[in-house]
Order: structure tokens, then sequence, then C-alpha cells
């Protein structure tokens, strides 16, 4: 009996030692795999790098190819007079924008002055261009950076926004470039009177104030961004909507307002109410947008190739201001007469022969179909 006891007890030691030493080979191969997991997810945080939103403002790629750099080097030197330190290059920055500066910023001017001035000089300067043939500059690599936008007047997103805080900066205003969560776009936040607002001067390059001085609930709209990392935005005195809008009678005065607005071509307007908008009409006034949105979207006329949106806000006083918006998508087309057209496409022909047919479409050459047609092109 003691014997059995005694090789039960023998057996029952080599069973552990077998098990510690699985478990010593189990941990140590754990280990390993940790290790190798934590380097590939190293590995992988590095390659996608470009496409996560780290929360920082500075040295972030947009769209995988433009890159927001900091420029605090220029206007720290400009503002503390060293401006001998800096490189050749952003001697050369400094010397256009404050050209810049010294044509659009006239002394006794106000902080919203001065960025109400610098954001119109980059939306109308960076489409003055009205010429049919667009220059390519071979600069294309700088258009992300105040060198290349002030230099060749040649921008990304990223260079209307890393311009507009350089101006900024020099001026001694606050300004943050912010960017998308998807980082495929990026803007500002400018500081006036100790709030924050959303500056867009690129996506206002053809529509004038329409992304001007927005907060956080105006912004979110058209943007997304990180609300952790980024300060917030409440600021509504100086907001474009505050300050422009036109006063109507109630909210059934909208349909006649907005009607008036397509009648004259308007791209953005803002109004308030006489009778104002109360708990009790709200949803009234809701309903009111949604089912006139929805009626604009079955006339023909507003439907193709165009936008029409809406927003609410409140002012200062906790007052109701809606804000009207239309965005036209159509192209340019090029109005040539039907005798150039078919000396074009003859010549285009004597080239290709019959590889090529052309479509010509309602209303593009004068004398078209009012359906799409394919039309033979005459020989020699």
């Amino acid at each position: 009996m003691q014997e059995t006891k005694k090789s039960k007890s023998n057996v029952m030691q080599a069973v552990m030692c077998v098990l510690l030493c699985c478990s010593v080979i189990l941990s140590c191969v754990t280990l390993i795999g940790a290790r190798k997991s934590a380097k590939q997810l190293e590995t992988i945080s590095t390659a996608v790098g470009a496409q996560i939103d780290t929360g920082k403002e500075d040295d972030v790629i947009i769209a995988d190819e433009y890159v927001i750099r900091s420029t605090r080097q220029i206007s720290d030197a400009y503002l503390n007079g060293t401006e001998d330190t800096l490189s050749d290059r952003d001697k050369e920055t400094l010397s256009m924008a404050k050209d810049v500066l010294s044509k659009i910023i006239k002394e006794g001017m106000s902080d919203y002055e001065k960025e109400e001035a610098c954001y119109l000089w980059l939306c109308k300067e960076m489409k003055s261009d009205d010429s049919i043939l667009t220059v390519i500059h071979e600069s294309a690599a700088d258009s992300d950076n105040p060198f290349g936008v002030l230099k060749h007047h040649n921008a990304v997103c990223v260079g209307y926004a890393t311009t507009m805080r350089l101006f900024m900066q020099m001026l001694g205003i606050e300004c943050m470039v912010i960017h998308a969560s998807d980082l495929i776009h990026s803007w500002d936040l400018i500081k006036l009177d100790d709030e924050w607002y959303h500056v867009d001067c690129y996506s206002d390059t053809e529509t004038l104030y329409g992304n001007f001085n927005m907060n956080d609930d105006a912004a979110a709209v058209n943007h997304t961004w990180n609300h952790e990392f980024f300060p917030a935005a409440t600021g509504t005195k100086y907001s474009y909507a505050a300050q422009n809008a036109v006063q109507i009678k109630n909210i059934y005065a909208i349909p006649q307002w907005v009607k008036q607005l397509l009648d004259k071509g308007e791209t953005l307007a803002v109004c308030s109410f006489k009778e104002k908008v109360t708990p009790k009409t709200e949803k009234e006034a809701a309903a009111i947008i949604e089912i006139l949105t929805e009626g604009l979207g079955s006339v023909d006329k507003y439907n193709d190739d165009c936008s029409i949106e809406f927003e609410w806000s409140k002012d200062d006083a906790g007052d109701y201001l809606l804000t009207y918006r239309f965005y036209d998508y159509k192209e340019d087309q090029l109005d040539i007469s039907d005798k150039l057209r078919s000396k074009i496409e003859n010549k285009i022909t004597s080239v290709f022969g019959d590889l090529i047919e052309f479509y010509h479409e309602d209303g593009d050459y004068g004398n078209a179909d009012m359906t799409e047609t394919t039309t033979a092109v005459p020989k020699g």
C-alpha cells in the first residue's frame, strides 16, 4: 500500500513538473507573441498613420499628400524683430506676407476687420485668373503652404488654412489650423474677443461668407473634427448670420423670401423674424423648411446640378436665424458656334476616322434636338 501511494506521489510530482514546464513554455510563447503583435501593430500604425486622427494641429497629413506645417518661426520672427534668423525661403515667405498685409490692413481696424480683410483677399485672390486655359504651376508641391500660395497663387485647402493662420499670427490674432476627422480637409479656428470661430476660406472661393465665422453648430453641417482636441467655437457676435440678417414677418413668410432670393440669383442670405420663433412654433418652423425643401426638389430648375440648403442658428439674444445657401454645381460649358464645332470635329475625324462619334446634348450648341443624339460627322 505504501509503495502504491509512493508511486502515485511520484506520478503526481512528474505531472506537476510537466505542467509547470508547459506553463513556462506557454508563457514564453505568449510573451513572444505579444511582442510580435505589438511590433505588427506599430508597423500597421506607421503604414496607415496618415489615416488616423491623432489629435494634434501640425504635422498632420491631409488627403495622403498635403502636410499642415507650422509657420510659427516666421510670425514670431516678424513680431520679435528677429527676421535675420530665418532661412532664405522663410524670409521670402515673410516678405510676401508683409506685402499683402500692407495693402489690405488699414490703421484703426479691429481684429474682426483685419480677419475679414485677410479672408476676402484669400477667397478672391486665389480665383483671380479668369482665363479659360488654366496654367498648372510646376510648384504644385507648394500649394499646401504659404510660400507656394503667396508666390504662385496656387492653393489646396491646406494652403488656404496655413496662409490664413500666418496672416492672423502676424497680426497678433490667435488662430489654429483644424482638420477634418477623416483627414481630407482643413480650415481655420480664429479667436475674436475670447471666442472661437470656424473659417473655411477654401470652401468660400465661389460663394463668399458661406463658411465665415461659424460656431460649432453651423460648422458641423458640412464639417467633422476632433472636438476633444480643438477648442469649442461658441461665438455668434461676429458670425455672418448675426451681422447680415434681414427681418421678415414670420415663419410663413419664408417661402416668399426664398422665392425672391431665387429670382435674384442670391447664393447666401439670412433672415430673422419679427414674430419670434417660440418653443410652441419650433416644430412648425422645422416643418415649413422640410416641406419647402421637398417641394423645391420637384422643380427641374432647382434639382439638377444645384443644391439649396437651410440652417437654423441663434443670435446673442437667443432668437432664431435662418440661413439660406444656394450651390450651383454646373460645370462651365464652352459657348461655341455650330460652324466652329463642325470644323473641330472634322479635323479630329480626319485623324481618328470612324473610331470617334460625337454626342450633342440639348442646348449645348444651339440647334441640338431635345433628346441626346449621335451625329454623323461629314468627311473632309
